[in-house]
């Protein structure tokens, strides 16, 4: 590519080096009424390439709920969501992957994308507040793992870090299926007043169009058309594609663009992510229904002599794309000068609907805006799905081929040091969690995040959330688990859910049992966001990710991580997963059932690696939620967990551990030993109960139709189930807490 210059005869063989399909060629054709030069056809590649026009996603992605009682912005409509959070405050928030980046080059991969994703935050005017991040890796022994991870963790820290927003949530995820293709999604939660948002729009004949903050570089050239191809063995070659992030130059960015905000000198303004200026120029301009000349040789560039499909395509970091009113350049030009960055008025706005580029006083592209972006002429695909064969395979599984284990202190102790369980302090403390004080659940640990609104009596409730394993084995089960389980965290910690974003990694769209992933997971998405009134504000689709070994491909699980934001209107009511003091009783709330299906204890402990999704049921999951509010509501509870991964047992533990409180219980008779303590069936919680609240707690539970059991209570040193000591805190704790850490070093995970 690099080789090509204007002077190529362009042909259908150039356009399928760019990606394109030989019926996406006669389309561009048909658009322009003419063969597009060398650059526009640059241009429609990065554009209708998947990762910005969704093409193979859009029709099903419509399905989803985006309306909401909390929604200001509806999905698509902006670089982000925005849910309006009372007292004059909306929160803007969204979710995105940078999974093939990070895949070749993890530090930079992941900064930028964290870099990214909070520059689509304060665009919009909302200062970030808050990170959370998810995190999928292969076998934790092999040696590019390690790798993998050391890289991706350290690039979010530094650029985070060095950005100052706190990292208040997030997972850590090990399976062989991410061997060759991580996963690294970045969410970013920011704050705005309403009404004072800024628009990614552009309009006003004659208006001056500015680039403001770093230079341009050949960094990240056809980064978007990159993000939607396999991961090959010649995928170093493509290593230009991967941008290179500087913290330092996005702070001054940041405060430049909360200044600019302020002023009423703005029309619109985006940031240059995927396909640089050549998506940003385009968007606005379709979004406002205006065009745009604009001269690329005024363009601040790091390298000389770029060439101007290079400057087009170029992702550079830390980069931005504002629209000003006409007069009123000097306060734009003022405000980055005093930030020490670059303000270059580089075109104007035009009210044909054209997008005109120049280089050195040359057109080197002409093309309609409309047509490049999606719901204009972007292509739209209906891919055909069917459902494969494992997943038929999959329902034969019957829990009484699983003899159950004699000792299941064993189980219990090998779950606690599985990668998967296991603290990932050796992750957290790499990120700096407390920058801005406002994270409220360092001392109380919470199963959302929880961010403090200063001189508020309210917070917000954060969390990502996704079992990739519960989803392969069901993709329409699996997801909305994921999106119950994010609720459910909120719940538990005091808030009401809100509104989700999504971060959807899946194979190849063009393998139709790929596609039947991803179809059902979309659909259990809508039918769970339905049920919690959490409305869809948008988020990112990431296709491609798998790899070709031999003429092999393999796809990672399909992870559709749920990013979701919630409510806490008092913040009295925030409830954390620790339990409180000796002698309360310990409660589980929801049904015991006897199922150990896709469990990490079926799954590592006894390697079946084929089952159905845990049990799980939406009616009982909602009335559950609601009853949590209610006992929260009415100060009957110390603490509340959510039984997720691992099951009872690391629930128990982990609702012991912080405050040094063990506990007694018994099982239930009813099922299995080891799937009461190890099975993950969904809708349940761990609470503790004060005994003077125990009759009014066992009222409210007695009017609610929920199923309700009484475990056993809080004291003691040591953690006591059916009069058999599993350990002490402090042994469990020791296996917890350094296992993750021993494996990166070197230690083999082994069962």
């Amino acid at each position: 590519m690099s080789n090509m210059t204007q002077s190529v005869n362009v042909t259908v063989e150039t356009a399928k080096e760019l990606g394109l399909l030989p019926e996406e060629f006669e389309k561009i054709k048909e658009i322009l009424g003419r063969t597009p030069n060398f650059t526009e056809l640059s241009i429609f590649s990065v554009m209708w390439s998947e990762h910005c026009s969704y093409k193979n996603s859009i029709l099903w992605l419509k399905k989803l709920p985006k309306k909401g009682p909390h929604m200001l912005v509806e999905a698509g409509e902006e670089n982000a969501g925005l849910v309006d959070i009372g007292d004059g405050l909306a929160c803007a928030f969204k979710i995105e992957s940078h999974n093939h980046p990070s895949a070749l080059e993890p530090y930079q991969g992941a900064a930028t994308g964290v870099g990214g994703i909070n520059r689509d935050i304060f665009t919009m005017g909302a200062r970030p507040v808050a990170q959370l991040n998810s995190l999928r890796f292969g076998d934790i022994n092999n040696d590019r793992t390690k790798w993998l991870l050391k890289g991706v963790v350290k690039g979010i820290g530094d650029y985070g870090n060095a950005f100052g927003v706190p990292v208040l949530g997030g997972e850590v995820f090990f399976d062989e299926c991410y061997n060759t293709n991580p996963l690294v999604n970045a969410m970013s939660v920011g704050i705005v007043k309403v009404g004072e948002q800024i628009s990614a729009t552009s309009k006003g004949k004659g208006n001056p169009v500015y680039i403001v903050g770093s230079a341009t570089g050949k960094d990240g050239i056809a980064g978007a058309a990159f993000a939607s191809k396999d991961i090959t063995e010649d995928s170093m070659d493509d290593l230009p594609a991967v941008q290179v992030g500087d913290p330092f130059q996005e702070k001054l960015l940041l405060e430049a663009t909360m200044e600019l905000a302020k002023t009423d000198a703005v029309v619109g303004m985006q940031d240059m992510g995927a396909a640089g200026i050549t998506c940003s120029t385009s968007e606005m301009s379709a979004a406002g229904q205006h065009g745009m000349v604009i001269d690329l040789s005024k363009v601040p560039t790091r390298q000389e002599d770029m060439k101007d499909w290079e400057i087009l395509l170029s992702e550079s970091q830390e980069r931005m794309l504002v629209v000003v009113e006409k007069g009123k350049e000097q306060i734009v030009e003022d405000i980055f000068n005093k930030w020490d960055l670059n303000v270059a008025k580089i075109g104007y706005v035009t009210d044909d609907g054209l997008l005109k580029y120049y280089m050195n006083g040359e057109l080197v592209a002409e093309l309609e805006a409309d047509p490049l972006v999606l719901g204009g002429g972007a292509p739209v695909y209906e891919r055909e799905y069917r459902e494969p064969a494992y997943f038929a395979e999959s329902k034969k599984f019957d829990i009484n081929s699983v003899e159950e284990p004699k000792d299941l202190k064993e189980v219990a102790k090998f779950l606690l040091s599985h990668p998967n369980i296991a603290s990932k302090n050796w992750v957290i403390r790499q990120y700096d969690t407390m920058v801005g004080t406002v994270n409220m659940s360092t001392n109380n640990p919470t199963d959302a995040g929880i961010v403090n609104l200063k001189g508020l009596n309210k917070a917000l409730a954060l969390t990502v959330d996704c079992n990739a394993r519960y989803v392969y084995a069901d993709p329409e089960k699996g997801t909305s688990i994921a999106v119950a389980e994010a609720a459910r965290n909120i719940v538990c910690s005091g808030g009401k859910p809100s509104a989700i974003t999504n971060c959807l990694n899946f194979g190849n769209p063009y393998n139709p049992e790929v596609y039947w992933q991803f179809v059902g997971a979309i659909k259990g998405m809508k039918a769970a966001c339905e049920k919690f009134e959490t409305p869809v504000t948008g988020g990112n689709v990431s296709f491609y990710n798998q790899s070709d070994k031999n003429g092999n491909v393999e796809a990672v699980f399909p992870t559709p991580t749920i990013g979701m934001i919630g409510i806490v209107e008092d913040k009295k009511h925030i409830t954390g997963t620790a339990f409180k003091q000796e002698g309360d009783l310990i409660f589980l709330l929801g049904e015991s059932v006897n199922d150990i299906n896709c469990s990490e204890y079926l799954y590592s402990y006894h390697d079946v690696k084929l089952s159905p999704a845990p049990h799980f049921d939406l009616d009982k999951e909602y009335l559950l939620q609601n009853t949590v509010k209610a006992l929260i509501e009415n100060d009957l509870i110390h603490s509340a967990h959510d039984c997720a991964d691992g099951g009872l047992f690391v629930t128990l533990f982990e609702s012991a551990k912080p405050n040094g409180l063990g506990f007694e219980i018994a099982s239930d008779d009813s099922v299995r030993k080891d799937a009461f303590l190890f099975g993950e069936a969904q809708s349940r919680v761990v609470v503790s109960v004060p005994q003077e609240k125990q009759e009014q707690f066992i009222e409210l539970l007695s009017a609610s139709d929920i199923d309700f059991t009484m475990l056993g209570a809080v004291g003691g040193k040591d953690l006591i189930i059916d009069g058999e000591n599993f350990g002490s805190i402090d042994e469990l704790s020791d296996i917890y807490d350094n296992a993750l850490k021993s494996y990166i070093e070197g230690k083999k995970f082994e069962k």
